[in-house]
């Protein structure tokens, strides 16, 4: 026999200890009392025994931890290896996730799917380790009853792809009286470990609170950077760097050749290639950086940063210097162009466009005098030029000084897309190393509605093969092909069914907006669906209806499928697709055997995308990882900055967990992401409607946000929270490609002011896009997309009961509304001065496509003054619908309510297809009389194509041009006031004009 010593230490959380209990091998031998943390035991020679102690007080067991010895006393070196390593489960139950099993924490646990036996789970260890037991754990609490529980351990070398056999098959006996583990011994070599359940006593399902495999790790490489450098190291800008670092292999045996990557900032600037290494070898591997602006780098290097080269430790490859790298500035003038500015701002077809750019010295000299030269250059979608425009400042321009707007000249707009690229002369105090920015390219589009950077494939326009079917046209709420953009999807029902498009561009992505049943308790059902590109499986793609599916009371539905009919049966999902398909290819969404559910396909969407770079690594701080708290730290890390260097904070790509509001203020602080693809906020999984996002204080003005995506978990509205952008009394503030869903809204100002909106994708909302409100002025909202919003997918809000006054000099352009199921595409209420073009909706379902009212809500409001708000170039597509029980919507709603209605000027209108009426004049009453009257209203070259009889309940409320509705609708009565259009066109209605009410007039001039 052999006696063994064991010691342990009291851990910080051992509070209230009244003593100890070892086991061995899940017999309790002895209990010791007090605070004595050592005891002697007699073992037989050749045995091996797993020890474990546990602090106890008078409610029991309350900690723990285990150690493998030998007969000698001495520690075999073992440790637990699995924890928090990647761990999978080939089911998991409600929320008891895999992950829960290696967390070390016995208070959360893993549970499989009921009835799903074989259940396993599976812990990556990342290498090849040398194991000697497996412990399973449960809850040690006596609520966790004895139970037995069959389970296999096998295993798998990492150079393996598939497991055997470690332990075979066998009931496993867990009981509290002996804390609930169970040592199973396993000698192997193996890089991922599988328990694999056939039976639970206690449960359906197999179940583990910590799954741990003592070890230690096999031989392997072990690559760590232990030097990184540059070379001159005091670089002015001029110079061409070289970067340097030091690569060392500690592990027991040699590495093979791999990759390097310098880094500056947290962001990659080059890759070096690391030749094979002895084991203990060291080399110095360098990368030529080029020239670098003037700033401070944080210099740093992530040996094997893809992960491609198996280590005993995964963890030490990156390395930060302690100094950063400095680059002082070379005494030049920096000329650059500043952004291009048109006139008007968002031009239409047939505009004469006047173009002109400003010039901005960034360097530390001031230019020469004399004059400097602009060229602008118009290049259509070949990169042939239509247009070359000259101009020139004349005289020095001042270090960071900016000139005047310098006027182009002009040019007759057209529909299309356009490169705009300006080239600035050289100039005589500008070094050469300072040159190579005097040229710069911006995109300008020409049309109606948002020019965004994917192509949409309509599903009925695809080619629907094996058996899958084209439903619709129609315009029922709750149906699929009601609901889908066109009024048209196609359903994927049977195995084989498919819908299958023709890129016109290449792409490395995919979004398709599809509709899956509900689950029967209305939380959603999870599926897949497979895509394949030419003929070839490539992946499936993840579909949720946990955001879709409301039923009962138009005004406020809810997730209970026994509430009354349904609505918002769609949503979107959205996968990289991991290759660039090129444009000619077919990319298929088809449903196989192992895709369960029933499909419909509205659309899809696809893109080219890149990530984007840190703009400027010495001045845009990176978050220590990918935390709430992690995020916020970096922006207050700007914020309290009293060098003047750092102005913003980069987001490298990843998944970002929040569930809070992050707070920006102080000063203005730059957060830019990877690209919406590529840098994501998620709310939590496990909870519904977290208010995520950013608040902004009045200190923060200057702030912009851009290139993140934020994905809420909302699965009904809540008014109040919810909103991305929840601002209030700031201003001068940018948010620049937003990709936003399944949250309230997207921007809600009050009182804000010179705010820009630009490149947002709002998609699958349960309130508006964007509304203004409380004295917004002089807010620019441009070429945004909005699918599937829950109020006005654009709005603007005259209310005064937030502070502010008037809403004026507002600007909403070049915007797409698709498919809005509660409220209009676009609404104004009250304000003057205010400008919407450039605009497309289409296939609102319930209401409007673009409401114009004076309805205070109950609010405080101001209503339309006598400046103008002006709505022009705008489409309307089988817009309207009903709500409010049996009133009926127009493709564009004139409405004079509460408060004063004038001033309203809407021109180059196209009404197409409208589900019940082209245009609508209502006047609301109280007391049997009407409020305000409709007056000063004009409408210039307005077109109603198509305004048919309905034919469903509502067909007396249909077929209209014009319409000034005399309807006893509820709270309303006939329209009251005078409009005058010029230059009005009919075809395809049932009847051109009805207006049967006495004291309304219609003015129709030629």
């Amino acid at each position: 026999g052999g006696q063994i010593k064991l010691t342990w230490t009291a851990s910080s959380d051992d509070k209230g200890v009244t003593g100890y209990d070892v086991f061995a091998d899940n017999v309790l031998r002895r209990s010791v009392a007090g605070d004595v943390t050592t005891w002697t035991d007699t073992q037989p020679a050749a045995a091996t025994v797993s020890y474990v102690v546990r602090a106890r007080d008078a409610a029991g067991n309350i900690s723990g931890a285990s150690n493998t010895v030998t007969r000698n006393g001495s520690t075999s070196g073992a440790s637990n290896l699995a924890v928090s390593k990647p761990i999978t489960a080939s089911s998991v139950v409600h929320t008891f996730v895999a992950a829960h099993a290696n967390d070390n924490s016995l208070t959360t646990y893993w549970e499989g799917a009921g009835g799903s036996y074989p259940n396993t789970l599976t812990v990556e260890l990342g290498a090849d380790a040398d194991t000697e037991s497996v412990v399973v754990k449960l809850n040690p609490d006596s609520s966790w009853g004895a139970r037995t529980q069959t389970i296999q351990v096998l295993g798998r070398e990492q150079n393996a792809t598939s497991f055997t056999s470690l332990a075979a098959a066998k009931g496993y006996a867990f009981s509290p009286a002996t804390g609930n583990t169970v040592t199973i011994p396993v000698t192997a070599r193996v890089a991922d470990v599988q328990l694999r359940f056939t039976s639970n006593s206690g449960s359906g399902a197999g179940q583990v609170a910590e799954f741990q495999v003592l070890g230690a790790p096999a031989p392997n490489p072990d690559l760590q950077v232990t030097a990184v450098g540059a070379s001159p190291s005091a670089p002015v800008e001029s110079d061409a760097i070289t970067l340097s670092a030091t690569v060392r292999n500690s592990g027991a045996v040699a590495s093979p050749a791999g990759k390097l990557d310098f880094q500056l900032g947290g962001s990659k600037v080059a890759t070096a290639s690391v030749g094979a290494l002895a084991a203990g070898v060291s080399a110095q591997v360098t990368a030529s950086l080029g020239a670098r602006d003037a700033g401070s780098y944080t210099l740093g290097a992530v040996v094997d940063p893809a992960g491609e080269i198996i280590e005993q430790n995964e963890t030490n490859n990156a390395f930060t210097a302690g100094a950063p790298l400095v680059v002082k500035p070379v005494s030049s003038s920096d000329l650059v162009a500043g952004s291009v500015s048109t006139s008007p701002s968002a031009p239409s077809n047939g505009d004469t466009v006047t173009f002109s750019v400003a010039i901005r010295n960034q360097g530390s000299l001031a230019s020469a005098s004399g004059s400097h030269g602009i060229t602008l250059s118009l290049l259509d979608p070949k990169g042939a030029t239509l247009k070359t425009l000259t101009g020139a400042h004349s005289g020095a321009i001042a270090a960071g000084a900016t000139t005047a707007p310098v006027s182009l000249g002009t040019w007759a707009a057209a529909n299309g897309s356009y490169t705009v690229k300006v080239v600035l002369a050289d100039d005589a105090n500008e070094l050469p190393v300072k040159r190579t920015n005097n040229t710069s390219t911006e995109s300008l589009f020409v049309g109606r509605g948002a020019n965004m950077p994917y192509d949409m494939y309509e599903a009925e326009d695809g080619v629907a093969g094996g058996g899958a079917k084209v439903v619709g046209p129609n315009r029922t709420v709750g149906d699929v092909a009601g609901e889908a953009s066109g009024r048209k999807a196609v359903t994927l029902d049977s195995t084989g069914n498919y819908v299958e498009f023709t890129t016109r561009a290449p792409t490395n992505t995919l979004v398709t907006r599809f509709s899956i049943p509900d689950s029967a308790g209305g939380g959603g059902i999870e599926s897949k669906l497979n895509v394949y590109v030419d003929g070839t499986f490539l992946k499936a793609i993840d579909l949720t209806s946990k955001y879709a599916w409301l039923y009962g009371n138009e005004t406020g539905p809810g997730n209970d499928p026994g509430s009354g009919a349904p609505r918002h049966i769609y949503d979107e999902a959205n996968v990289m697709l991991g290759k660039n398909v090129p444009a000619g290819s077919r990319i298929r969404l088809q449903k196989d055997a192992a895709n369960t559910s029933t499909y419909a396909i509205d659309f899809v969407s696809l893109e080219q995308v890149s990530q984007v770079a840190n703009p400027d690594p010495a001045t845009y701080t990176v978050p220590a990882g990918f935390t709430h708290q992690d995020v916020q730290n970096a922006l207050d890390k700007v914020r309290m900055d009293t060098t003047g260097v750092l102005k913003g904070v980069y987001l490298p790509a990843g998944d970002y967990s929040t569930a809070a509001k992050f707070q920006v203020y102080g000063k203005a602080v730059k957060v830019v992401g990877a690209g919406p693809w590529f840098t994501r906020f998620r709310a939590p999984s496990t909870q519904d409607n977290t208010d995520i996002g950013f608040r902004a204080e009045a200190s923060a003005k200057g702030s912009s946000f851009s290139d993140f995506a934020y994905f809420g978990n909302y699965t009904s509205r809540i008014d109040g929270p919810g909103k991305v952008f929840d601002f209030a009394n700031v201003s001068d503030i940018v948010i620049d490609n937003i990709w936003n869903e399944h949250m309230v809204c997207l921007y809600w100002g009050a009182n804000t002011d010179n705010v820009t909106i630009r490149n947002a994708r709002i998609r699958n909302m349960f309130a508006d896009g964007v509304n203004m409100t409380n004295g917004s002025t002089d807010n620019h909202v441009t070429n945004n997309e909005a699918r599937a919003t829950g109020d006005d997918s654009f709005a603007l809000f005259s209310a005064i009961d937030a502070g502010g006054s008037d809403m004026k000099n507002n600007v909403y352009e070049n915007l797409t509304s698709l498919l809005t199921w509660r409220a209009a595409g676009v609404a104004v209420y009250g304000g003057y001065d205010n400008t919407f073009r450039n605009i497309l909706v289409a296939d609102t379902l319930v209401y409007a496509g673009i409401t114009v009212s004076s309805l205070d809500f109950g609010y405080p409001m101001n209503g339309f003054g006598t400046g103008p708000t002006a709505i022009e170039n705008v489409s309307v597509l089988r817009s309207g619908g009903h709500f409010w029980g049996t009133q009926t919507f127009p493709g564009i709603w004139l409405f004079s309510a509460s408060k004063v209605f004038q001033g309203i000027r809407i021109s180059h209108v196209d009404i197409v297809d409208p589900t019940y009426s082209g245009i609508m004049f209502q006047t609301n009453y109280v007391g049997g009389q009407p409020q305000f009257p409709i007056k000063d209203t004009v409408l210039t070259d307005i077109s109603i194509t198509g305004a048919r009889k309905s034919g469903d309940a509502f067909d007396a409320k249909s077929g209209f041009g014009l319409w000034a509705n005399e309807m006893p609708e509820a709270g309303q009565g006939p329209a009251v006031g005078e409009v005058t259009f010029n230059g009005l066109k009919f075809s395809g209605n049932a009847q051109d004009v009805k207006n049967t009410s006495p004291n309304f007039r219609i003015d129709i001039n030629p």
